[in-house]
């Protein structure tokens, strides 16, 4: 399913929104000019390679590579990376449309922090089940699925305009949030369970399922506690 638009306006202009956006889109612009050994080297030094993390939980001495950042830094600078123009371009989407709705609720200061949080805490989710991965792990899909998890707490009635398809046709639908996000949600759990049943799930890269299930329930635990609800009341639009 692709959204296109949520029937949820704001009252305010969603700045940091437009800039999360606007430094993805700038950061993947210079990952395009480098060179492919440029870029491997780019990747590993900003991108969470989980078994360089790891070594860095420990007195340092098993580090794979020195770099010029600490290691735990990689957990924010790896949110703004990404591996390919379909993967940046289907983060930006889902920014763009669920990303104003909780930074108008949470306000610019702590949707960033919000933001922020979310993307590292979901790295470290991945990272726990693939600890010895020497992978890079990188994207923005963790830190939006917190924000999807905010947003299904927060706007559960919300209707979502979607292109469903049915055979080889799209065909929109206006879908309440919970339903649409709920089933996203399901979707990820499921495949991170079955991810562990194969052996060289650690190795074989790919989509971090356990980075998206884990967003979305620290967004739901974070959102409230930031003050998502801070007016007392529950959005049933």
């Amino acid at each position: 399913m692709v959204p296109l638009n949520d029937e949820n306006p704001t009252r305010i202009t969603p700045y940091v929104t437009y800039g999360l956006i606007i430094a993805n889109v700038l950061v993947f612009l210079y990952e395009i000019s480098l060179s492919q050994p440029e870029l491997e080297r780019f990747l590993q030094t900003w991108a969470v390679v989980p078994r360089q993390l790891t070594a860095s939980f420990g007195d340092g001495t098993a580090a794979m590579s020195p770099t010029p950042v600490p290691e735990w830094v990689t957990l924010f600078t790896s949110q703004f990376l990404h591996g390919g123009f379909l993967h940046l371009a289907g983060n930006m989407l889902y920014l763009w449309i669920f990303g104003n709705n909780i930074e108008d609720k949470l306000g610019h200061g702590k949707f960033l922090i919000f933001y922020l949080a979310c993307g590292a805490l979901a790295a470290l989710c991945q990272w726990f089940v693939a600890s010895g991965s020497e992978i890079p792990s990188l994207g923005a899909s963790g830190a939006i699925a917190g924000v999807m998890g905010a947003y299904i707490l927060r706007f559960p009635k919300a209707r979502i305009l979607t292109l469903v398809p049915l055979g080889i046709i799209l065909i929109p639908f206006r879908i309440p949030a919970l339903l649409f996000l709920g089933f996203w949600f399901v979707m990820q759990a499921f495949s991170g369970l079955a991810s562990l049943n194969v052996t060289t799930a650690a190795e074989t890269g790919g989509i971090a399922y356990w980075a998206h299930a884990g967003g979305f329930v620290f967004g739901m635990i974070l959102g409230p506690l930031l003050g998502l609800f801070s007016d007392g009341t529950r959005e049933f639009r």
